[in-house]
């Protein structure tokens, strides 16, 4: 159970919960879990049971689809006032998680209970709505991921993560590499093409675009259709 100034904090991030009934926003308040979790802490992983609606007031959280090789790629990350759509579908299918969630930033925030999310989605429309919406918005990203992973070349996918991400990309190519859907190796090869080409610079820990018009050039039709 929270305060009602920690129940107010949350609502500013989550209104939602402003527009329950008076009795469900008392359920809310009786029923929240406070939630706190430091960087790469796994709160979810493959076949896990779900039993939480994480509402995160702070931080971030990264849910990455790994293979039986070992690769991962990224689905999309959890911020402060988003819902995870992994987690609606476990929750209203009774099901287990099929992917795994790392938290990316510290993560402060509060959790629902199964029984008390399934009697909002049923008691509140507001509450629907905003479950739905995301859900919905979520599975048009996934579903713009698997087009980009499934039909964009490689080299494409690549040059739009840095245009998108410039002009300082702080990341390692393990990162990249996860993020985009191939393996460190073929990044590592194709950077230091681009770095041959002029069109990045490579430092340690992070890549500088140097040539973003070029870099656009070669993203191409890929950037077109994914704004």
């Amino acid at each position: 159970m929270i305060s009602p100034a920690e129940l107010d904090r949350i609502v500013g991030l989550y209104p939602v919960l402003g527009q329950l009934s008076p009795s469900l926003r008392e359920a809310v308040r009786l029923d929240l879990i406070s939630v706190n979790a430091p960087v790469g802490h796994l709160l979810f992983d493959l076949d896990s049971a779900c039993s939480l609606f994480l509402l995160p007031a702070s931080g971030a959280v990264r849910v990455v689809k790994p293979a039986v090789s070992g690769r991962e790629i990224l689905l999309y990350r959890v911020l402060p006032g988003d819902s995870c759509v992994l987690t609606v579908s476990c929750l209203l299918g009774h099901a287990t998680y099929p992917a795994r969630g790392i938290v990316e930033h510290e993560i402060s925030g509060v959790a629902l209970s199964q029984a008390l999310f399934n009697r909002l989605v049923g008691e509140s429309s507001a509450f629907r709505t905003f479950v739905f919406r995301y859900f919905a918005g979520r599975v048009a990203e996934l579903m713009e991921l698997v087009e980009e992973v499934a039909f964009g070349p490689m080299d494409q996918r690549l040059a739009n993560y840095l245009v998108e991400r410039g002009p300082v990309v702080r990341a390692t190519h393990q990162l990249i590499a996860d993020e985009i859907g191939t393996v460190r190796e073929v990044v590592s090869r194709r950077l230091k093409q681009l770095e041959a080409g002029g069109l990045v610079r490579l430092e340690r820990g992070q890549v500088v675009v140097v040539d973003a018009v070029r870099l656009q050039r070669m993203a191409g039709s890929l950037r077109d259709s994914s704004h």
